[in-house]
């Protein structure tokens, strides 16, 4: 197949995608007021709620079975590289070019977490309704992309809750001990007076000969005392960690996904829902119904989002956004199609090019939008995070129209 028709193939859900969300960006704009920040927030929770955890079940449970759970081993595998890979560059370009210490942990986080539930919930399956696709009959191709996509939304939901979180939670530490640092050197400067005096009690009760002295035993109280404050503190943010991965792994898209990695594996349970003599035949449909309101839900909401990155106030260089452009769209694709083929050359991945297809858009979608809510969660870069992602979503409309053609052409 050519490289031109293949570039058409890729090009068509690219076009989808800027039209639908073109269309979440105008909706959410000042002028219309259609699609606020409070609108959006509730068709987030109902997309969240019911439709992708109905699309991803619907399509596992009709697709899965246990010989291809066994099969995709390979994929968190890969998903983990990418992680690291896009981690070892975020650190690079961050040594490189020194922005706020603050920011340090988001920009990481955002080179290493890729977005793979939503994006590639609206490339794979429009690809596969193209009549040039390389990948095979329309309905099979659709069918088994969705599932393929399922387990990746599944896996990378698990990675960006858990090292994610924690690299903005770093950030947010680390603009925490600024503040404080900035607020000591203030009142240092405004209570001079107040300081000499709290020196000269504080010597006063240093002299041995004073009767009232305790310092030595207040002193020892006190450093135990916050020694058991640093205990606790440490146990309840480990705490705190494992609650947020553990709502994660609850979360309705992967409990989902779960349920339909289980309807797919157990035989019996499969028979109930699928077939045409299914007799729970009418929940699947109208599981699949509910799914098929997620891809243009997401996609407005999408757009919605990204225009907050205009109306950001945030002072970001043009350095820290050109890198992180070039990590995510030029060096973690290019590393990416080196592990899918060295991997398929070593026997480690199934046959099916559709799913080697998948493994490599891994590495070339752009930020994960949780990293915005997990920015938001910590009250740290907010504004940052909006033009951040605006920049990289907007690169993405032409980096994955390239690198799916490039793909393409390899698999083909």
């Amino acid at each position: 197949m050519g490289f031109w028709t293949l570039l058409e193939v890729a090009s068509t859900p690219i076009l989808q995608l800027l039209i639908i969300s073109g269309l979440g960006a105008t909706m959410a704009t000042d002028y219309f007021k259609i699609l606020p920040a409070d609108a959006r927030r509730y068709l987030n929770k109902v997309v969240f709620v019911a439709f992708t955890p109905s699309l991803t079940f619907a399509s596992l449970a009709r697709t899965v079975t246990l010989q291809d759970i066994i099969s995709w081993w390979f994929m968190p595998v890969n998903i983990g590289l990418m992680f690291l890979v896009g981690t070892i560059l975020g650190w690079i370009a961050v040594k490189l070019l020194k922005p706020k210490p603050y920011l340090e942990g988001i920009i990481v986080a955002a080179c290493a977490a890729g977005n793979l539930g939503n994006l590639p919930l609206i490339i794979v399956p429009a690809i596969c309704g193209e009549d040039a696709s390389p990948f095979g009959d329309r309905a099979t191709c659709s069918s088994r992309g969705l599932s393929y996509v399922s387990f990746s939304m599944a896996l990378g939901g698990f990675y960006i809750w858990t090292f994610g979180y924690q690299m903005v939670r770093n950030s947010a530490k680390k603009l925490q001990a600024q503040e404080a640092l900035s607020e000591a050197i203030k009142e240092a400067n405004n209570d001079l007076d107040a300081d000499l005096r709290a020196q000269l009690f504080h010597n006063s009760n240093d002299d041995p000969e004073n009767p009232n002295n305790n310092n030595g035993s207040g002193k020892a109280g006190r450093d135990q005392q916050n020694s058991n404050q640093d205990d606790v503190s440490f146990l309840s943010q480990m705490l705190g960690v494992f609650n947020t991965i553990l709502k994660e792994l609850m979360s309705p898209p992967v409990v989902g996904a779960i349920l339909g990695l289980v309807f797919g594996a157990v035989t019996w349970l499969r028979r109930l829902l699928n077939g045409d003599k299914a007799p729970l035949r009418v929940i699947q449909d109208s599981i699949q119904l509910l799914g098929n309101g997620t891809i243009p839900c997401t996609t407005l909401i999408l757009g919605g989002n990204l225009i907050e990155g205009l109306r950001g106030k945030a002072s970001l260089s043009k350095q820290i956004i050109v890198a992180m452009i070039c990590v995510k769209y030029v060096f973690c694709p290019i590393i990416g199609i080196g592990v899918v083929k060295g991997a398929a050359h070593l026997g480690l991945l199934p046959p099916d090019p559709l799913f080697h297809f998948v493994l490599m858009i891994q590495f070339t979608v752009p930020p994960a939008m949780n990293i915005g809510t997990i920015a938001q969660l910590f009250d740290i870069g907010e504004a940052e995070c909006s033009v951040m992602l605006l920049w990289t979503y907007v690169a993405a409309a032409f980096a994955l129209t390239i690198w799916s053609t490039v793909f393409m052409w390899i698999l083909s």
